[in-house]
């Protein structure tokens, strides 16, 4: 009976040494040390990284896996999902599909963020630095999920046409207003800038507003491009004391 014992005994404690040993190797091959992010643009690969990878457990490949297998990180602010991929044992790609912002009223004491159908699909205590603040626009309420009501509905694809411009040729604006007849004015620090209605000549005045910026760097005052086209160049500069 204590021979049977005994070797129930040392069974026992091969198979926990065993099970401890493949522990082991799997602990230690699929250790996640590489990660690949792609997509990103309001959060940085640091941010994106500590959502997926939100515990010790979750650095095990094999475990991130199961995870995330048919299955996507979804709930993030600002960010529609992501998708989680084991590029090997030791990596992996988290790829984010963003949600297509035009610009963010403030309402509330809240953020509300709008695509370019204007649908508000975000609401945030936070305001993001690559998005602009959109004023001017007239509304009653606001409503999550639902349309701003404004009377011009096309002012929302002119926002987001605008901001993929300023991106395009890397302008960060702090706000963009818009008067009763739409004219766009665009604020840098202390230098508003009129740039009329947005036309085929958008385009041109932002690639000349690229070069003039640095020389108004520190400066305070009025940039007036409203009348100006490829022809005329009339661009002047009111400095305000």
């Amino acid at each position: 009976m204590k021979k049977r014992t005994k070797v129930v005994i040392i069974i026992a404690a091969v198979a926990v040494l065993a099970i401890a040993a493949v522990l082991f190797y799997i602990v230690r091959t699929y250790r996640i040390t590489n990660v690949y992010v792609d997509g990103n643009v309001y959060y940085t690969d640091e941010e994106i990284s500590e959502m997926v990878l939100d515990s010790k457990l979750s650095y095990n490949s094999l475990f991130l896996s199961l995870k995330y297998r048919n299955k996507s990180v979804t709930g993030i602010p600002f960010v529609e999902k992501m998708d989680v991929s084991i590029v090997s044992p030791n990596a992996v790609r988290i790829n984010v599909y963003e949600k297509a912002l035009a610009g963010y009223i403030s309402y509330l004491d809240r953020y509300l963020y709008f695509d370019r159908e204007g649908i508000i699909v975000e609401s945030s205590s936070v305001a993001t630095s690559n998005i602009p603040l959109v004023m001017g626009l007239d509304f009653s309420h606001a409503v999550l999920h639902e349309k701003l009501p404004v009377e011009n509905e096309e002012v929302f694809s002119t926002i987001l046409n605008l901001t993929q411009l300023l991106n395009k040729y890397e302008l960060r604006v702090d706000r963009i207003s818009f008067d009763s007849a739409y004219n766009i004015y665009l604020y840098f620090e202390e230098v508003e800038v009129t740039m009329g209605t947005f036309d085929n000549e958008t385009e041109d005045k932002i690639i000349r507003l690229q070069s003039f910026l640095p020389a108004l760097e520190g400066r305070k005052g009025i940039l007036n491009m409203r009348d100006y086209d490829r022809n005329t160049n009339n661009i002047s500069f009111e400095e305000i004391r």
